[in-house]
């Protein structure tokens, strides 16, 4: 694989990730785009503990363009998008509406909440195109373009891990217009965040408590156990295992956890990359084969802070989706966004059974 950064119009940086070995001539970003204007900022939620983004500049972005719009596929005599390209392979490049913006020491004024806690909302968001086909998924990309995306979640998690101000790397994908997606065409995206996720700090948490009670490690002990148990494995390989959690909030919820305890995608060896490539594809496979057409779904990975808690975390993966059936989703209701307590309308270990037949 090669790797080849370049400069968009705007100053944006984009990076290809191209398969073989033959270099990249970057084609340039003729469009005379203006500099983003981008105000994020963060406040804190005293109850919750919980730092909340304001980024009300994303209100215009990019809402489901016609296909002949996306911003994603390659450049055209034509028509110009985000990437210059004639053609490509994997590309990462700042969002033009990010969530998080570089900090250039903009001062924020007290709005009158309780504590004086506003920031800039510090960071950088990517986006990652998973390949140049518009009406593609992930599922399509086949073994190589899967194993070139892998290879682009660990370049990127290390390049963004050693930002100043970044505290966690999140690499997620949506699919599906269920899920809320603004572009269809194939492509996830990636989170410099400048502090520890709420999801993230409470693992820790709970990892922490779990090796002060027992002398074990939570990860390990939850992985052992289902692949002791059996009943919600859907696929193992030699390196990692899928399964349905058996708490599972979502209609359909599988966790993919590797066998040997790591912290990142970048201390993951070549085969265990390998290897992953082949096991995720399997499991969206059996996704899509559930109910016979493509289901949305979010996947997030799960992995340890930059500075801290790196000795507790685990890499892993949570993929999940809102539809419990052919034709009904679920949807959060009052004990869910009220209160975080999630109701499951079917059994975790039916669920399983039936992603198990699945084999696309």
């Amino acid at each position: 694989m090669i790797r080849t950064a370049a400069r968009l119009a705007d100053g944006r940086e984009i990076i290809y990730f191209d398969e073989g070995d033959a270099p990249r001539d970057p084609a340039p970003d003729p469009r005379g785009l203006p500099p983003s204007a981008t105000g994020s900022e963060m406040r804190f939620d005293p109850l919750l503990r919980e730092w909340v983004v304001v980024a009300s500049h994303r209100q215009g972005r990019t809402h489901l363009p016609p296909s002949d719009d996306c911003p994603l596929c390659p450049s055209s005599d034509g028509r110009r998008t985000e990437i210059p390209a004639s053609s490509y392979d994997v590309v990462a490049f700042e969002n033009r509406f990010p969530s998080l913006v570089a900090d250039h020491g903009r001062v924020l004024e007290d709005v009158g909440e309780l504590e004086h806690t506003r920031r800039v909302g510090a960071g950088r968001c990517e986006v990652l195109v998973f390949g140049s086909d518009h009406d593609a998924s992930f599922v399509d990309l086949g073994p190589e373009r899967a194993e070139t995306v892998v290879e682009a979640w660990v370049d990127r998690t290390r390049e963004l891990s050693a930002l100043p101000g970044v505290e966690q790397v999140y690499c997620f994908e949506n699919r599906g217009r269920e899920i809320g997606v603004t572009l269809h065409h194939p492509h996830g995206q990636i989170y410099a965040l400048p502090f520890v996720t709420p999801r993230t700090r409470r693992m820790l948490d709970s990892a922490a408590e779990y090796r002060a009670r027992t002398g074990g490690d939570l990860f390990a002990d939850v992985l052992h156990a289902e692949q002791k148990a059996g009943l919600r494995v859907v696929a193992r390989t030699a390196h990692w295992t899928a399964f349905v959690p058996a708490a599972a909030r979502w209609p359909v919820e599988v966790h993919l956890y590797p066998h040997r305890a790591v912290p990142d995608l970048p201390a993951l060896t070549d085969d265990e990359r390998r290897d992953l490539a082949g096991i995720y594809l399997d499991v969206l496979g059996r996704f899509d084969a559930l109910y016979g057409a493509p289901l949305p779904y979010i996947s997030a990975w799960h992995q340890a802070p930059v500075r801290e808690g790196r000795d507790l975390a685990r890499l892993h993966l949570e993929l999940f989706s809102v539809r419990r059936a052919a034709d009904k989703l679920k949807y959060l209701a009052g004990t869910e966004s009220g209160m975080g307590v999630f109701i499951s309308d079917v059994a975790p270990e039916a669920v399983a059974e039936r992603l198990r037949a699945a084999a696309p």
